[in-house]
């Protein structure tokens, strides 16, 4: 689809993205938001914990940026904008990033877990159980110090090995922006400093007491929840980084389909070339099992193409010479030759995995709370946990005592969880409509569908077929169908309007057009009137009813009558004139959509206004909304006018304007979301934020179910990552032990911190499942033309079959019909379904006895 007509590129700066690496939380991306955001030519920036990206759009230069990030204490570097054939298997993914760092993490837990295991069977497994340990630790006599210096040893270890925490919690600290590793750091830090110097007081008691003393001092230490913190949080992270790549498999899926070889013929013989060698223009050859490379046309052969990964249509689709092939499409049987139409950045396949890393890459609005909360989260936590343990202690709580409701405190509490609850659901929303064919532009796009309650639809090829059909000609006095025929034809020929195609397509068909056919000079458009010219010297106008009233032509009551009978069918009256004076109408009308009627009702079954948006005259779409069962319909209106119509309804309304993303870009630019139908290599510059791929009307109400049902589902996740927090964080510090004596040992506050990221994130996967009610079947080729033949009687010559075609063709519904005097039949072509009745008396009426065949 090209770009709106009329539609200026925007002077919007550009937008470029980042990698970011050594972000852990919410905190991390505010600290790297404000940093970028505070940059002189930055006008906006948006950070994605989930892909580990950031968004920026202005002027500033590249290193400007970089530098920022890095002096808050992260590493960025510019994300390549290549995503050509060649390059999007290459290209940075969250899934491949996630599933590097899922490695990484698993052979680090792995030994974590191993030395976790030993000290744990030293410390609960012998002191609570009585497990054995080695004779040494108890004979002569017992030997608590030994005992704490293996745990020292072993713990020791497990933070040795989980020293990234410690690395970047303090980094972060030193440049005053403390994060989740900070919280991490300090609590399992201070667990272990307090338990070693426990660990020094126990060998003085054990000098001047003996081992009971000693045994005292060790039994307040927290080696072991100082290993199990770090560890428990490895777990969570491990969990959650695999879930995380969960979330990015539809992105990665499509990057998976690019090909990255293709057979060229050169010269006559066939070169295999990287993709990124094929240029526009090339040939390139497909056998049976070959992917598409690149998105090109068939000049030669024939075959069916599996367009399912890229389509979602389960039914493989017949090639022939002339057909589109799109690439990581799978030709499936025939040997095709093609031409390269698009290729590298231009596929239809680099256009859909740019708008879905746009898009991730992008924040929702629900998502600022989140951000204000995250930015001031760890300084607040550090305060209460400062608070707790002065606290306790002035309640007389023993050190040992206090230090633990502190460390639960700095360990429970999750920024992740509140960085992850918008992302994640948009990642997995925006993965789940690009499987339907459904294409978001940015998380804002995706909330702005969950909050939509007015739908207004275009109509030519929006809600129809976008293929009108000449249905009836009425001439005036004086001249004859085909006359009338021919002049519009050759008025609207240059014309690249649907109903002007439909008139010259119609002339073509009867063979009304001939050799020395006058020619449109001076011609001018009249956007949403019609079109004016000079044929043979002679003034010529074509247009809608009001535009011919406007100049003054005179139209008979018979000619208002056929174009009011015309209007109320549903049809568009065309006025033809030749130096001021009606020719006669051609009455043209476009089908609805096979799946327009259902698409309606869904959208009303969801609660939904409907609105028609048209420049046809009422009546005219008044009979197209009552077929469809619409009820509120704004007619008669330019470009400009549905601009209007849009911010007027914008006023009581959220609105969604789907339209064709040509005539309609100022309201589908208007509106809160705009919806493209049909989808191309323009994509990313249409007016819309949103796009049907398949060109599906079903699609519409599928989309704004898939937008309510990630709004919802990340209402859930925030309002579970604010009620954990709010919750456990005054648990862990020990607001209820005067209550009802509930508290939370610091082993306990590590697990529920691992699992609160993960149920973040498990509840996004369930978009995975939302139900957009079912996809519709592959469109089907039109079904033939509806045809009724006549036994005529009285026919003689060719003056005769002349009269009995003007007859028939006269008749509203009736596309063509001929007449043969040597069979005695007369065969009428129906546009839409005509009784014989009808027909019958048409032809008696015009002096020919006729009977149905």
């Amino acid at each position: 689809m090209n770009a709106p007509a009329g539609k200026s590129p925007s002077p919007a700066a550009p937008s470029r993205l980042f990698a970011v690496t050594g972000m852990s939380c919410a905190a991390c991306a505010a600290r790297v938001e404000k940093a970028v955001s505070s940059l002189p030519g930055v006008d906006s920036c948006a950070v994605s914990l989930l892909a580990n990206s950031l968004r920026v759009e202005g002027d500033a230069p590249d290193a400007t940026i970089v530098a920022a990030v890095e002096s808050a204490g992260y590493g960025a570097a510019p994300e390549s904008p290549a995503l050509s054939s060649a390059s999007p298997a290459a290209a940075p993914s969250p899934g491949r990033e996630s599933a590097a760092e899922a490695k990484t993490l698993r052979a680090r837990l792995a030994a974590s877990l191993v030395l976790l295991a030993l000290l744990l069977y030293a410390t609960m497994g012998h002191m609570l159980l009585g497990w054995p340990l080695p004779a040494w630790f108890d004979s002569p006599f017992p030997n608590p110090v030994a005992l704490g210096l293996l745990q020292l040893l072993l713990s020791g270890a497990v933070l040795v090995l989980n020293q990234r925490f410690f690395v970047s919690g303090f980094r972060a600290a030193l440049r005053r922006a403390p994060n989740m590793d900070t919280l991490v750091a300090l609590g399992a830090g201070a667990a272990w400093a307090w338990s070693a110097a426990a660990l020094f007081l126990a060998t003085r008691a054990q000098l001047l007491d003996g081992p009971s003393a000693a045994a005292r001092w060790l039994s307040a230490s927290y080696f072991e929840s100082a290993a199990m913190i770090v560890t428990l949080v490895s777990v969570g992270k491990l969990l959650e980084t695999r879930a995380k790549g969960k979330t990015a498999d539809a992105l990665a899926a499509l990057l998976r389909l690019a090909p990255k070889t293709a057979t060229l013929l050169r010269d006559g013989r066939e070169t295999v070339v990287p993709v990124s060698q094929v240029r526009p223009g090339d040939l390139f050859l497909l056998r049976p099992g070959d992917s598409v490379p690149v998105d090109g046309v068939v000049e030669q052969g024939a075959g069916t193409v599996d367009e399912s990964a890229l389509t979602g249509e389960s039914l493989p689709v017949d090639k022939s010479p002339g057909s589109p092939v799109s690439a990581a499409t799978a030709n499936l049987t025939g040997f095709l030759r093609c031409r390269a139409v698009r290729v590298g950045d231009d596929t239809t396949l680099a256009q859909i995995v740019r708008l879905m890393r746009d898009a991730a890459a992008t924040k929702a609005p629900i998502a600022r709370l989140a951000d204000r909360a995250a930015a001031v989260f760890v300084p607040a936590v550090l305060l209460v946990a400062l608070l707790a343990l002065l606290a306790w202690l002035a309640a007389g709580a023993p050190p040992g005592t206090a230090l633990a409701r502190a460390i639960a405190v700095l360990v429970v509490s999750c920024p992740c969880a509140l960085g992850l609850a918008t992302p994640v659901a948009v990642m997995v929303g925006c993965g789940v409509g690009a499987r339907r064919g459904i294409l978001f532009k940015s998380a804002a796009a995706l909330e702005a569908a969950g909050r939509v309650r007015t739908v207004v639809l275009d109509k030519t090829g929006t809600l129809t077929t976008g293929r009108p059909r000449v249905v009836s000609l009425h001439p005036a006095d004086g001249a004859s169908p085909d006359a009338l025929l021919a002049f519009a034809a050759a008025l609207e020929r240059p014309s690249e309007h649907p109903l002007a195609k439909a008139v010259v397509r119609a002339a073509e068909e009867r063979g009304t057009n001939r050799p020395g056919e006058p020619q449109a000079d001076s011609f001018r458009a009249l956007p949403g009137c019609g079109v004016e010219a000079t044929l043979d010297g002679i003034p010529a106008f074509g247009g809608s009813l009001a535009a011919a009233e406007s100049r003054g032509i005179p139209l008979p009551q018979s000619l208002l009558d056929a174009a009011d009978a015309a209007a109320s069918r549903g049809a568009t009256p065309l006025v033809f004139a030749r130096s001021g004076k009606p020719l006669g109408i051609v009455a043209v009308a476009d089908t609805p959509k096979p799946d327009a009627a259902d698409a309606l009702q869904a959208l009303r079954a969801l609660g939904l206004k409907v609105v028609l948006l048209t420049g046809d005259n009422e009546k005219t779409a008044r009979a197209v909304a009552s077929s469809l069962g619409i009820d509120d319909i704004v007619a008669g209106v330019l470009p400009d006018g549905k601009h209007r119509a849009v911010s007027t309804l914008q006023a009581t309304s959220r609105v969604a304007m789907v339209g064709d993303g040509v005539n309609d870009a100022p309201a589908l630019a208007a509106a809160d979301l705009g919806i493209a139908i049909g989808a191309g290599t323009d994509v990313a510059v249409d007016a819309a934020s949103a796009v049907l791929v398949h060109s599906r009307l079903s699609d519409v109400p599928a989309a704004l179910r898939l937008g309510r049902a990630t709004l919802r589902n990340i209402r859930q996740n925030l309002f579970w990552a604010f009620f954990y927090n709010l919750l456990l964080i005054p648990l862990a510090a020990g607001a209820f032990v005067p209550l009802f004596g509930w508290t939370m040992h610091p082993d306990l506050a590590a697990l529920a911190m691992s699992l609160s990221s993960l149920c973040v994130v498990g509840n996004a996967l369930r978009l995975n499942w939302a139900r957009l009610g079912p996809a519709p079947a592959p469109d089907l080729p039109p079904p033939p033309p509806e045809t009724r033949t006549f036994a005529v009687t009285g026919m003689k010559c060719a003056h005769c079959e002349q009269r009995v075609r003007e007859a028939l063709q006269a008749v509203p519904g009736v596309a063509s019909a001929t007449a043969d005097r040597t069979t005695g039949l007369a065969v009428a072509v129906l546009s839409f379904p005509v009784p014989d009745a009808t027909l019958l008396a048409a032809l008696s009426s015009a002096g020919f006895p006729a009977s149905p065949r």
